[in-house]
């Protein structure tokens, strides 16, 4: 009891400290209410501690202590991904909309609208979105670093969707000071039967804190592709709020690479009967110091409907990976059809995957399944390379990317899929053997 009562006193004390640093933005009356909302969460619930159970694999102390560690910026010479596809660019520098670099945010099909300009407006539609998704997703686990977003993001985009989107918004993430500490919230609204493909790029922050709710009406559809990288000491938390209606879709898919700390969070509801949703993770980490989590809860609440979580890491040299996925089927989701994979290719004898797999199941016509496994490179496979005249060093590259492979066939979008093999390949490429 004692020990219980010490850690509550430290997990108040650091939140207090951090928010002590923080002043909540300006706004209209529904926005303002929304901000106090998370707020009074935030104090409620307490900043997370390595002794809580959803953090006991990564230690939240750099997301929680009131400054930012300094994150040197990174050479990049690869030009921009996705360069030759026709996208709708928005861009973010140090958490400020940049409208020079960024396209007109005016397409057929999207009305987007930044937070900051639309936080001023007396009447919006934001109103029932904003923070509302983030609040379910507490229900069953306590995410204060998603409350805190809700309460302190100062931009960030509003997105509604009202028909079939024929090119990909892209969301770039860039920084130029070393200490930079963003907060940045978007919101998804999906008209029925429209569709819409969200790209995020880019390192965003030294301390980067991104939420995006996404309310998918029925018989619509949403895709997301993200790829985390490459500044080597960027720390990033980011949380994904979906609810998703009748006969609707959602897939996602994220690429990681180098960073510290970079944790994902996932919390999706299938809400409408025959509803569908994906989400995937491909992540490749070297280096003591890299640490990657994924964390992912899908609530099926309806007839019918299919999930699945497929997560590949490949960590060399002490790098750390960690899954912790969670299907829960309440009593009335019958036919639920739930699919959980998640495993890890470790290149030594230092790197660690750490996973925690969990179905949780009311309803008695289901089929939900999980696996987690960890393993080195096939010897076998490696000498039948060799074998046939393929150097070491190139047949390991082949059979990381074909353990990767599960993931990514989860995009959809061929020309996208390419993009994220190139990152891949000139990630394998830089880092040797």
């Amino acid at each position: 009891m004692a020990l219980a009562r010490k850690i509550i006193q430290v997990k108040q004390d650091a939140t207090d400290a951090r928010l002590s640093l923080l002043d909540l933005p300006d706004g209209a009356t529904w926005i303002t209410e929304a901000r106090n909302a998370a707020m009074s969460r935030v104090k409620k619930m307490s900043l997370p501690h390595g002794r809580d159970e959803y953090w006991k694999f990564t230690k939240p102390d750099t997301f929680v202590q009131p400054e930012a560690l300094k994150a040197p910026l990174f050479d990049n010479d690869e030009g921009p991904l996705w360069a030759d596809v026709d996208r709708l660019k928005v861009v973010f520098v140090d958490g400020i909309f940049d409208a020079e670099a960024s396209d007109d945010l005016s397409s057929e099909g999207l009305v987007i609208e930044r937070l900051a300009v639309a936080a001023l407006k007396d009447i919006h539609w934001a109103k029932d979105l904003y923070g509302v998704l983030e609040i379910r997703g507490q229900d069953a686990v306590q995410r204060p670093l998603a409350a805190l977003n809700t309460a302190f993001a100062t931009d960030g985009i509003l997105v509604h969707v009202t028909g079939k989107v024929s090119k990909p918004l892209n969301l770039i993430y860039l920084y130029n000071s070393e200490t930079s500490d963003v907060n940045l919230h978007h919101c998804i609204k999906i008209d029925a039967g429209a569709e819409v493909t969200i790209l995020e790029t880019g390192p965003g922050a030294a301390r980067l804190n991104t939420v995006m709710e996404v309310d998918i009406a029925d018989n619509s559809a949403f895709h997301h592709i993200r790829v985390q990288g490459r500044d080597h000491e960027r720390r990033a938390v980011t949380g994904i709020f979906t609810r998703l209606g009748h006969e609707s879709t959602f897939k996602s898919f994220t690429l990681t690479m180098n960073g510290v700390l970079t944790r994902n969070e996932c919390v999706i509801e299938l809400t409408g009967d025959n509803a569908i949703a994906h989400v995937a993770g491909a992540c490749v980490g070297d280096g003591k110091d890299f640490h990657q989590d994924d964390t992912v809860f899908i609530t099926h609440d309806s007839f019918n409907c299919e999930s699945r979580q497929v997560f590949k890491k490949v960590l060399r040299n002490g790098a750390t990976g960690v899954f912790q996925g969670k299907i829960l089927v309440k009593k009335d989701a019958q036919k639920t059809d739930g699919y959980q994979i998640s495993q890890a290719l470790l290149l030594d004898d230092n790197s660690q995957f750490l996973a925690k797999p969990e179905l949780e199941i009311y309803a008695d016509d289901v089929a939900c399944s999980h696996g987690s496994t960890t393993g080195a490179i096939d010897e076998n496979s490696l000498f039948y390379l060799q074998s046939r005249g393929v150097p070491k060093a190139e047949a390991t590259d082949l059979l990381v990317l074909a353990f990767l492979a599960e993931a990514l066939q989860e995009i959809e979008d061929t020309m996208l899929a390419e993009g994220i093999l190139e990152r891949l390949n000139g990630w394998l490429a830089r880092h040797g053997h």
